[in-house]
């Protein structure tokens, strides 16, 4: 096609000027360079330089490692078992708290308050969150770091995003691995966030040390919204917000929480569960918290529960690990992909039961091994 068809401009009736063609607009990006950015920057260190790294408190390698174990990819797996396995001497001594919430509890605000106030004292803090609704939703803890606006400069706080796929047995293992090497990584203190909802708090649960649910008072019904079993795990209620005008409301909503809480069996620890309230904006009632939280430990610690507790969470890991790993065995042997389609049909038509089904692709995996 000529330069006169392609711009009215060269036509005849317009002598005044003249259009050229022009060149091909080059490629923005340089794909070649952007190859090399990235072969470099996924470029696997040797074993010990993680594990040295960590030891000195090098965040930005700790923030490697800890994506090693995010990944899924063999090759990554293999270097995060071995860098785990090196730094598992070295963990253990922190204080592991888990925080859970009802919607708009104020919980982002909560963590920078208690976060700073731990940080101010000399304490090293580790932020980590459970997620399993992250590869939907895509989460939320990104947000509550750009809301922590204090907390993440911190030098002596590392806030990490949760884990953007995988079940909750999945995300929930990658979190206990991370929180071995922000333990070796000098961290002494870890709060373990749940961002999801449901079975996220027992997932912290059997992570942490001390299990804190924050709640609001003067949102109807002060027992609504809120699962038995999450408040029978809960060692400390926090109602925060007691501020203003929620004052008064606070002081109620803190009595019935106390009456409630005396209707649940003793715990093993011969911890009686707190009721305390706080305000996270304006940094009333939090020393109260971090001082229940230093009581729990010491008379755990003193009863021997509080490392009888770890080890009994370290059997649970193994079993969940195994568990974990034998049903991604199961579903994503390309063989039994297809069995699973062929036998669900047989189920959707009625040919067999769905414990039949079961049994049978069962015994071909088996018989696979």
């Amino acid at each position: 096609m000529s330069d006169k068809n392609k711009h009215i401009e060269n036509n005849p009736e317009y002598k005044a000027l003249i259009v050229n063609q022009g060149i091909e607009k080059p490629a923005s990006v340089d794909n070649h360079s952007v190859k090399r950015f990235l072969e470099k920057k996924r470029k696997l260190l040797p074993v010990e330089e993680y594990v040295d790294g960590i030891l000195k408190g090098n965040i930005t390698l700790l923030s490697k490692a800890v994506t090693l174990v995010e990944s899924s990819r063999p090759e990554h797996q293999e270097i995060a078992q071995q860098v785990i396995l090196r730094c598992l001497p070295y963990s253990g001594n922190s204080i592991r708290i888990g925080i859970t919430g009802v919607p708009g509890v104020g919980k982002s605000t909560f963590i920078e308050a208690l976060g700073k106030y731990i940080t101010q004292r000399g304490g090293k803090l580790a932020v980590l969150a459970i997620d399993p609704s992250s590869e939907r939703s895509k989460g939320s803890i990104l947000g509550d770091k750009t809301r922590m606006e204090e907390l993440s400069v911190d030098r002596l706080a590392y806030i990490r995003p949760s884990p953007s796929a995988g079940s909750l047995g999945g995300v929930a293992r990658k979190t206990r691995e991370t929180i071995a090497l922000c333990e070796a990584a000098g961290f002494n203190h870890i709060f373990i966030e749940t961002v999801g909802v449901g079975q996220s708090e027992t997932a912290v649960h059997s992570m942490s040390d001390f299990f804190l649910l924050l709640m609001l008072a003067g949102a109807g019904d002060e027992l609504q919204g809120i699962k038995r079993g999450i408040m029978e795990m809960a060692d400390l209620i926090a109602i925060n917000k007691s501020d203003g005008n929620n004052l008064e409301k606070a002081q109620m909503a803190k009595q019935q929480y106390k009456n409630a809480l005396h209707l649940f069996p003793k715990k093993e620890s011969d911890w009686e569960p707190k009721v305390l309230t706080c305000s996270a904006l304006t940094k009333t009632g939090i020393p109260d918290v971090w001082e229940k939280i230093e009581e729990y430990r010491k008379l755990t610690s003193e009863s021997g529960y509080f490392s009888q507790k770890r080890k009994e969470q370290a059997s649970f890991w193994m079993h969940e690990t195994i568990a974990e790993h034998i049903k991604r065995s199961f579903y994503y042997h390309p063989l039994m992909k297809e069995k699973i389609k062929e036998y669900e049909q047989k189920v959707l038509n009625s040919e067999l039961s769905s414990f039949a089904a079961a049994g049978e692709l069962l015994t071909i995996f088996s018989d696979m091994k």
